[in-house]
């Protein structure tokens, strides 16, 4: 991955007019596409399937006059005035019959009409209700402004004192918006990023490039809303993540970049290591994220996947643009990323130790002579501000871990306290602003109908094989009403053709209340008996009974989806750190955070603390999909974290550092730009709370809270006091967990590895072949190895340690320690590019093996092939141009005569000596220690 990225940077600031000018027609080319075919993210929350849902469509084929969507118009008489007396009847009857004639309305009902529907039991009120077409998000704007045309003008004609108001279903749902507030964030981030790279430049080029990046985003969402329906929440999250994760993405690969010109390493060389190293912990926080993202998808619900692989996709673009248009850039701003001060430094340094020491500046003693060592990582400087105080927050978090880790875990279990009261429904009105026409209507019905008015069920099933459907209706309206938590059944019909019924039931309770929950279930298990006794199988539907499904699937879904989250975090961390305790730790954090997330949650938006400071409109069950999405965002960001400091930490340890040392040491040097990263987090989503739309409103302040919790208690408190409680074994991993796992080096150590080693050996630099006090699996040992262009190695097969070598010339076996250089390539770091360039042939299979060109031939005779076989192989080499310079290189196992016998004229043999196997080294080559350093088979 660093190699990789490294050659990427390399490229990306040479080409960097080029990749700027790619990127800025990426975003023309998508905003064009969302301006001409998007058609807005509005979609209804729905789980095709569900009894409701199926309910729903099938009354939409069967009895379209109550499918669909809603809206209603609410009408209440002056004090001491009746609804259903003129002018009040009148003014009703004539919007009703102005409605009909609206396109996309199914029918109008009003409680003059032929269904008597809707009137208040004191006659203080009366509903009407449109009817309307197709879903919610499907409605046109036009019909919506004639609903509200017609409420607007009988408002009007009403006596002084009457109020008429729309609501309803379709006006339930608010497209969320951008507002002033949001730049709050935008505003302390850039603040931050001054005090953490020093200069304008480069705190405005993480804020740019993250724009640009949730521009490029946006623009796809948008226009991929031409294919897929989106829901409203589903751009505004991914624009809050985009905006997040992109400057924080960048800030670490410029403060890296920053770091390494204050050392005196060439610009462009800077940014190809900047890019390979601090890009490939980018990478990997960002692939934590994504793949979190993309696991919404577990639950199995549409329209959750479709928000988790929007989001995963404003994520994946933030990596993108980090790692491709930061480098360039940071070509365009050369040294001018610096502070006037530190380019003046930098001047000196590059003058000489002398100049530099005269410089008379904080950092002009310490970067005499400067440049990288042997992993290109800058020499010390003096401490500074910020060093000394994370220096002071290490030493106390890691004097007393106990008391340490006792302290973090009552905070924060005291956080997390209120999240066993979660409770989850889908956002209904009121979770709109008081003086919303909406919200208003709902209060008005609350008051004038009873609370679950505002959400009645519907029961509907087919009766084609009725007699007497209405007398059957009748029937089963009485049954309902005996239901407890039933308030009123005040409508009970068959459709006009006598083969569905439907029963209109207003409960006790609100949409949100757990007795309407028990209601649908009540209902539901009734079915059977009614079924048994008129013949009719009967389906709960309605909007309620729609959210209380959507709700219930959401939390089965969680319990899935955190087993997938955490078990993905242990691997993934395993696989980083080469230890067993540190992702059991992290992954231990991890559900911390999330546990005081929760808890913030609930005690904001259901118990009511600080509600009118962070202009929460009321308080009730939190948003049905806040937990699985806050789950799986919280993971990547904790990811993030634990990465980026306990990597650094880890670095410390690879390279010889006792434990206590490496977390100080590890500590400090990660501690400032985690810091900035998380405040800036913070400060992001912080800004979405006090005016954000209320399904973003709890997403942002759960993650808000999360990142705090998670950034500043549980990885910069906790894991040092853990990792100091548990020393050296917090760095051990089983041999056989060690093989099993990939490596990922998101550090950058074989990148510098290779780096330190590009022009080595010193004494034979066009080495085909190269290695000096190798020890190999098995304890074999091998002094010093060089075969040069056109040469041969022979390995005797019956030299210990012979086929270990051969193996590991390949790339098909580790070497435990040593240098190593084949066909250019250092191993182990570059084991997987030497597999493909390499072959490993047996006289049979030679002609086939040299086809390939491979760059390194290993040619296995240990089978006894004859003086004529022996012909053949050297004949198949010859035209292969294997003895040509520059050509494959051939590693030969045999006996010297079958060798000599084998390879082309002319070519030099250089013979392969492994030491006799000692007891200590083959101890060593197998320990799990040896295992854990050096990354287990590459």
């Amino acid at each position: 991955m660093s190699s990789m990225l490294y050659a990427l940077g390399r490229f990306a600031a040479r080409a960097r007019t080029l990749m700027l000018l790619l990127w800025i027609a990426v975003l023309a080319v998508l905003g064009t596409g969302a301006a001409v075919f998007g058609q807005g993210a509005n979609a209804p929350i729905t789980i095709p399937g569900t009894e409701s849902q199926q309910a729903l469509d099938s009354l939409a084929r069967t009895f379209p006059q109550v499918s669909g969507t809603s809206a209603q118009i609410i009408v209440v008489a002056k004090d001491g005035q009746r609804v259903d007396e003129q002018p009040y009847r009148g003014e009703i009857e004539r919007a009703a019959k102005a409605l009909e004639g609206v396109d996309d309305v199914n029918a109008v009902q009003t409680p003059f009409g032929q269904v008597a529907a809707g009137l208040a039991k004191d006659g203080s009120a009366a509903l009407i209700t449109v009817q309307l077409k197709g879903t919610a998000s499907e409605v046109p704007k036009a019909t919506l402004d004639e609903v509200k045309h017609a409420s607007d003008a009988l408002a009007k004609e009403l006596p002084s004192g009457a109020k008429a108001s729309y609501g309803g279903e379709v006006f339930n749902m608010s497209v969320p918006g951008i507002s002033p507030t949001e730049a709050i964030g935008v505003v302390v981030a850039f603040v931050v990023l001054i005090l953490t790279l020093g200069s304008l430049l480069a705190a405005g080029m993480p804020l740019l490039i993250a724009i640009l990046g949730v521009g490029v985003a946006m623009a796809g969402i948008i226009f991929t809303t031409a294919f897929v329906p989106l829901t409203s929440t589903t751009p505004m999250l991914a624009l809050m993540l985009g905006v997040a994760v992109g400057i924080d993405y960048t800030l670490f690969i410029v403060s890296r970049h920053q770091e390494q010109l204050r050392a005196g390493v060439d610009v462009r060389e800077s940014i190809a290591r900047a890019t390979a190293t601090s890009g490939s912990a980018v990478v990997f926080a960002g692939l934590t994220v994504i793949i979190a993202l993309v696991g919404l998808s577990v639950a199995g619900i549409p329209f959750l996947t479709a928000l988790g692989v929007a989001a995963a996709a404003a994520v994946a673009i933030a990596v993108l643009i980090s790692v491709t248009l930061t480098p360039a850039i940071l070509s365009m701003a050369g040294e001018r990323i610096l502070p006037r001060k530190q380019r003046k430094q930098r001047a000196a340094l590059a003058a000489g130790p002398l100049a530099a020491q005269g410089a008379g500046t904080a950092h002009g003693p310490a970067d005499a002579g400067a440049g990288t060592d042997a992993r290109g990582v800058a020499p010390a400087v003096p401490k500074t501000r910020a060093e000394r105080f994370f220096g002071g927050w290490v030493r106390l978090a890691t004097k007393k871990p106990i008391i340490t880790i006792v302290a973090v875990l009552l905070a924060v279990g005291a956080a997390a306290i209120p999240a066993l009261d979660l409770r989850l429904a889908l956002p209904d009105a009121t979770a709109l602003p008081a003086d919303d026409p909406a919200r208003v209507t709902s209060e008005l019905t609350s008051e004038h109908f009873g609370a679950g008015a505002t959400g009645p069920l519907i029961l509907t099933g087919s009766i084609v094989a009725s007699n007497d459907p209405v007398g059957l209706m009748n029937d089963l309206a009485d049954e309902v009403r005996s239901v407890p938590g039933v308030a009123e059944v005040p409508l009970a019909t068959p459709n006009a053709t006598a083969d569905t019924g439907i029963i209109q039931v207003v409960p006790e309770a609100g949409p949100h209340a757990e007795s309407t929950a028990k209601l649908v279930d009540a209902l539901r298990a009734k079915h059977d008996a009614w079924e048994q006794k008129y013949g009719v199988s009967l389906a709960v539907t309605g909007f309620t009974a729609v959210a209380i499904d959507v709700s219930n699937l959401l939390a089965q879904a969680l319990l899935p989806f955190a087993v997938l989250v955490v078990g993905l975090s242990l691997i993934l961390l395993a696989m980083v750190f080469r230890s067993v305790w540190v992702p059991i730790k992290a992954t231990l954090g991890y559900l911390l955070s999330v546990g005081a997330a929760f808890g913030a949650v609930v005690a904001v938006f259901q118990w009511g603390w600080f509600a009118d400071l962070l202009h929460v409109p009321t308080t009730g069950p939190v948003l049905s999909f806040m937990p699985i999405i806050l789950m799986g965002v919280l993971f990547g960001l904790a990811m993030d974290y634990e990465v980026f400091l306990v990597s650094r930490i880890r670095e410390e340890v690879v390279h010889g550092a006792d434990a206590q040392s490496a977390i100080r040491t590890g500590f400090v040097g990660s501690a400032r730009v985690v810091t900035a990263a998380a405040i800036i987090m913070f400060a992001v989503f912080a800004a979405f709370v006090p005016e954000g739309d209320a399904s973003i409103k709890v997403i942002a302040l759960g993650l808000a809270v999360g990142v705090f919790v998670d950034a500043f208690l549980v990885r910069m408190t906790l894991v040092p006091a853990v990792l100091a409680l548990l020393g050296d074994r917090a760095w051990r991993m089983p041999r056989w967990l060690s093989r099993v796992l990939p490596v990922f080096d998101v550090e950058g150590e074989g990148l510098a590895r290779e780096l330190a080693h590009e022009n080595w050996p010193p004494d034979q630099p066009d080495a085909r072949i190269a290695g000096d006090e190798l020890l190999l699996r098995g304890g074999a040992r091998v002094a010093s190895l060089r075969v040069g262009p056109g040469e041969a190695l022979r390995i005797d097969p019956k030299q210990p340690g012979g086929i270990a070598l051969a193996e590991a010339l390949s790339g098909r076996s580790r070497i435990v320690a040593g240098t190593l250089r084949v066909t250019g390539l250092l191993l182990p770091e570059r084991a997987g590019s030497l597999r493909r360039r390499a072959a490993w042939a047996t006289p049979a299979t030679v002609r086939e093996a040299t086809g390939d060109r491979p760059e390194l031939l290993v040619l296995d005779l240990r089978g006894g092939a004859t003086e004529a076989g022996a012909r053949e192989i050297r004949s198949a080499l010859t035209a292969a141009g294997v003895e040509a310079a520059g050509s494959a290189t051939v590693v030969v196992i045999a006996d010297a005569a079958l060798a000599a016998a084998a390879l082309p004229a002319g070519t030099t043999l250089r013979e392969a000596r492994a030491g006799v196997v000692e007891a200590d080294d083959a101890e060593r080559a197998d320990s799990p220690e040896t295992a854990a350093l050096i990354g287990g088979d590459r």
